[in-house]
């Protein structure tokens, strides 16, 4: 019995000798960015991956969507008024994720 990375390269070898890869749409073409995969951190992607495959999305997963949306607003606003609130919103933002984050460290370690 093979470990899983030699079963995953077996299955792929046999995968492209078939011609099975070349019916796929993204055949020859670089996979698509996954922005939450980028927007979560490190510690938590395989977990929240495990979760999303299973049918549920923990509520994280959305502060992370707003807060990236809040960034690209802030980004883009071209009056410094909606600019400074913006920002503001997304101070308080990535404070609630950084407590929420440490929280769920801290109940591991329990």
């Amino acid at each position: 019995m093979g470990t899983l990375d030699e079963d995953i390269a077996r299955h792929l070898e046999d995968a492209m000798a078939s011609g099975e890869l070349r019916s796929c749409a993204w055949f020859g073409k670089p996979l698509p960015d996954d922005e939450e995969w980028q927007a979560t951190p490190p510690a938590f992607r395989m977990p929240f991956k495990v979760l999303k495959n299973a049918g549920y999305q923990p509520p994280e997963i959305a502060l992370f969507h707003r807060r990236a949306q809040l960034a690209a607003q802030a980004a883009a606003a071209a009056d410094e008024a909606e600019r400074a609130r913006l920002l503001a919103e997304l101070g308080t933002l990535e404070q609630a994720i950084a407590l929420r984050l440490e929280g769920m460290r801290l109940s591991e370690r329990l």
